[in-house]
């Protein structure tokens, strides 16, 4: 990627990311600073409190600063009677200090005490009738209930408690040593009155009596806040999940009918609407910095908004183009399709920012137009991701059918949506409390009827054209729960269960989104492996006319010597085909897990019967406190682990080569090595967190695991020590995949290296399967591991008499010619002895592989024979002269010496 690129693109992402988090600002951050108070104490039909004192006051403040005392301003305690005095006058002051700390903090944590004691009294007694009724309560009760709720909204802790408690209890422990270290140095003052030094260890050790009672104190109540805190949201918990299944309201009726009317008149009122106006220049006043912020970033965004399209549009251009096309155009498509929807969500937060300051009526309109605004950057940016040119017709393909529904569908659900999710915040406010009833669940209604009909449209348009989705049965079926989904909710509003219907249609909504964001990221894998994939087509297609010559080099040099090479070696990188296999399971696995793991979180708190499998307990490991219950929900879980480690093993070494390794320059045989360990490392944590979810206690459980060491050890020695050393050569690299050696006399290509043994393909074709432990114990020769050049000598003979520098120039000439011999090393030509029928001559030549070690030593030969033969020069051969002496001759001399030379003979 060229770096103007790159740079331009990160701005533009570092751009969208600030703007998302103004605009998500603007919808929650300004949304909780001034909430409605609805109900504060727990006596029944309490007056509502007006929207000034609607702000939520924690239960128990933070301490203030005066709270802490200062440290003793003492570093070495002095000797003379003067800094003894003042000495004396800081330890009263900084004990008077300590002391009222101490009195504050009493106080404090006697009210939390009492807090505590009357939330737990509260929490059991709820708990106690809610399970003595079950599920027959009225609707009186479940309003009860939320008025509970209500009250339990409000109590909370201050934000920053917990880190004051901690940071005061920090300091006292730090003076507690302090002190002791002052005490431990105090001199003895032999020239000073004697009362002076004995009243000054008196406060010393009343101090440290205080210090170490203030520790105390403050950890007692940094206990009782934590127990608070939990026993709060326990209290919550409770309340919510039995107000989930009580009608909340009486079920739809003509009364209701009237009650809309009324609720129509109350939602046009135009003194409401005049009111909210009075309150607009406050606010904008509060709110101008955030406010001129998004109005810059606003009209930045509709000024460039055509240059965006424009530059949205060029991405798809390059799209398919190997030599161009990357997942950064992708990024940079969906970042200006995001940028395209954020203009009418930041008009939804300014009109919300500037409406925070005014009444009851301003307070739920707010509310009202930050929820339709993250509404609208939800669905908004789907829009746009469908549009034609878009990323999901250009980059993702999805079907023509689908983007035209997406298309039409949106615009009219958000022309239903926004308003409705207007109307819905404002019944929910104590001002529309009245209205909720009837008004609310008439929107509520429209809404879930404009979902269906959408998920109607959708579906339809996935199921043209594809034949074996209108046979498949699942699909039908997951048609029919989208479309009577919501309609099942509006039906349950009616009857009365109101707020079920409209948590269970929120968490569905949301879940919805969740998959359709994890759909996004599967379609930008899908991307990335793709493009990946075809750069590394592109640069395997440039590299085949040099790997053509090289097999051509290779079988020029292995047929003539009678040689075979190896057909194929072990390598995960070869198969181009296994490797998309492999990285799209990955990928799919991953999406499919991601997808469950949040629907399971949005919906376990809601739906008890995600809870049932934690209520199954199998066995217990342990005992007394410490025991650990193992439940099916664990069990479960561990099984989900053993599977996805079964399939990251089988499907990473293709997701590695494509995203990793392929933009690596590694070394023949690296990959395969990374793969491997890899691969031996997920296996080795899949069994450590399967077994762990069942209740494995490593810590109880190493003698078992060093006893089964030593009994490997001894009984399967051999095994893991090459286990062991395959290890070593993975991590060492002696020998790689592709390597020539020769070990024991075994000379072969190294074809792949598994856990227990080498498998080298020789010369011959035979695969010849060696321990690992081999490779690491005894001699080898590697003939590639860092240069594959080898040298080879041929010996020639001349006869005697024949000139040795002619000799010598014929050989060199001969070797220079011949395209076997490299160059670097240079070849050379020596005489190197005088035979008894011959001058002997070596030619000492390099060649680039063993393969043509054969071929070469043919060449030469047969080059010397004939050139020498042309230059007359003889090729001698052993001779042996005998001489043969005949009888006659041998007569005289023999009978001189007594011989019979008949006898001799």
């Amino acid at each position: 990627m060229k770096p103007r690129y790159f740079s331009r693109q990160l701005l533009y992402g570092l751009f969208s990311i600030v703007l998302m988090v103004v605009s998500l600002g603007g919808l929650t951050a300004y949304g909780e600073e001034a909430p409605e108070a609805r109900e504060s104490s727990a006596a029944e039909g309490a007056d509502q409190p007006s929207a000034e004192t609607q702000l939520k006051v924690p239960v128990i403040e933070a301490p203030q600063e005066s709270e802490t005392p200062e440290p003793l301003p003492i570093d070495v305690p002095s000797e003379s009677e003067t800094g003894i005095r003042e000495e004396i006058q800081s330890l009263r002051q900084s004990l008077t200090q300590r002391r009222e700390a101490l009195s504050q903090l009493i106080e404090r944590k006697s009210y939390a005490d009492s807090r505590l004691e009357v939330l737990n009294k509260e929490y059991e007694s709820l708990g106690a009738r809610l399970e003595t009724a079950g599920l027959g309560l009225t609707e009186s009760y479940a309003k009860l209930l939320q008025r509970r709720l209500d009250r339990l909204e409000q109590q909370h802790l201050a934000d920053d408690l917990s880190v004051i408690v901690n940071e005061q209890l920090e300091a006292a422990r730090v003076e507690q040593f302090r002190l002791e270290e002052i005490g431990a140095v105090l001199p003895s003052g032999e020239d000073v009155d004697r009362r002076l030094t004995d009243e000054r260890e008196r406060l010393l050790t009343d101090l440290k009596e205080a210090v170490a009672e203030h520790i105390d104190l403050l950890t007692g109540y940094f206990d009782t806040i934590t127990a608070l805190q939990d026993r709060i949201a326990a209290y919550k918990v409770l309340v919510r999940q039995r107000l989930f299944w009580l009608p909340s309201e009486e079920p739809f009726s003509a009364e209701t009918f009237g009650e809309l009317i009324g609720s129509i008149g109350w939602l046009m009122s135009a003194s409401q609407w005049l009111g909210i106006l009075k309150d607009v220049p406050a606010s904008v006043e509060e709110r101008l910095p955030s406010i001129m912020f998004l109005l810059v970033a606003l009209v930045v965004l509709l000024a460039y908004r055509k240059r965006i399209r424009q530059r949205l549009i060029s991405t798809g251009e390059s799209v398919g183009n190997v030599s161009v096309d990357r997942i950064g155009l992708t990024l940079s498509a969906l970042t200006d399709s995001l940028l395209l929807a954020l203009p009418p969500v930041i008009i939804l937060v300014l009109a919300a920012l500037m409406l925070d300051r005014g009444g009851e009526f301003a307070d739920g309109l707010a509310k009202g137009l930050r929820s339709a605004a993250l509404l609208y950057l939800l669905l908004g940016a789907v829009r746009q991701i469908a549009l034609p040119g878009g990323v999901a017709e250009v980059h993702f393909h999805w079907q023509p059918g689908t983007l035209a529904a997406i298309r039409r569908g949106i615009p009219r659900l958000l022309l239903l949506l926004l308003p409705v999710t207007l109307i819905t915040r404002l019944t929910e406010n104590p001002v529309g409390a009245d209205y909720e009833s009837s008004l609310g669940r008439v929107v509520f209604a429209i809404a879930s009827l404009a979902l269906a009909m959408f998920a109607y449209r959708l579906f339809r348009a996935l199921r043209n054209g594809k034949a074996e989705l209108e046979r498949s049965r699942f699909y039908q079926l997951v048609q029919v729960a989208a479309v009577v989904t919501p309609l099942f909710f509006t039906g349950i509003s009616l009857v009365g269960y109101h707020y079920t219907a409209v948590q269970l249609e929120g968490i569905l909504f949301i879940s919805i989104c969740w998959l359709v964001l994890v759909a996004l990221l599967h379609f930008v894998g899908l991307r990335a492996l793709s493009v990946r994939e075809r750069r590394i087509r592109l640069l395997r297609l440039r590299e085949q006319r040099a790997t053509e010559q090289r097999e051509a080099d290779d079988r020029n040099a292995t047929e003539p010597s009678g040689d075979a090479r190896p057909a194929s070696l072990d390598l995960p990188e070869v198969d181009l085909h296994d490797i998309n296999t492999q990285s799209t399971t990955l990928l799919r696995v991953a999406s499919f897990a991601l997808a469950l793991v949040g629907l399971w979180l949005l919906w376990s708190p809601v739906v008890p019967a995600l809870r049932i499998f934690d209520e199954i307990i199998l066995w217990t490991v342990g005992e007394g406190d410490a025991a650990l219950a193992i439940t099916f929900g664990d069990l479960i879980l561990s099984l989900l682990v053993a599977v996805a480690t079964i399939l990251a093993a089988r499907n990473l070494p293709g997701t590695l080569e494509v995203m990793v390794l392929s933009r690596m320059q590694l070394a023949p045989g690296t990959g395969y090595a990374i793969t491997t360990i890899a691969t031996y490392l997920i296996v080795i944590l899949g069994v450590v967190f399967a077994l762990g979810a069942l209740g494995a206690q490593w810590s109880k459980l190493q003698w078992l695991v060093a006893a089964l060491g030593v009994g490997l050890g001894f009984g399967l020695q051999e095994i893991v020590a090459n286990f062991v050393s395959g290890i070593i050569l993975l991590f060492e690299r002696p020998i790689r995949v592709g390597d020539t050696v020769t070990i024991g006399g075994v000379t072969g290509t190294v074809s792949r290296i598994r856990i227990r043994a080498t498998t080298l393909v020789d010369w011959d074709h035979k695969e010849q399967i060696i321990p690992n432990k081999t490779f690491v114990t005894q001699d080898l020769t590697n003939w590639t591991l860092s240069d594959s050049i080898t040298r080879v000598i041929v010996t020639v003979g001349v006869a005697y008499g024949t000139d040795i520098d002619e000799v010598q120039d014929l050989l060199t000439e001969l070797v220079h010619q011949n395209e076997r011999v490299v160059e670097d090393p240079a070849p050379a030509v020596f005489c190197t002895g005088l035979a008894d029928s011959s001058i002997n001559f070596e030619m000492r030549v390099f060649v680039k592989s063993m393969a043509e070690i054969m071929p070469l030593g043919h060449e030469l030969r047969s080059a010397v024979t004939r050139k020498l033969h042309e230059a007359g020069i003889e090729i001698p051969f052993p001779q042996r002269d005998i001489h043969i002496r005949s009888a006659a001759a041998l007569g005289p001399v023999a009978s001189a010496q007594g011989r019979d030379p008949a006898a001799e003979l």
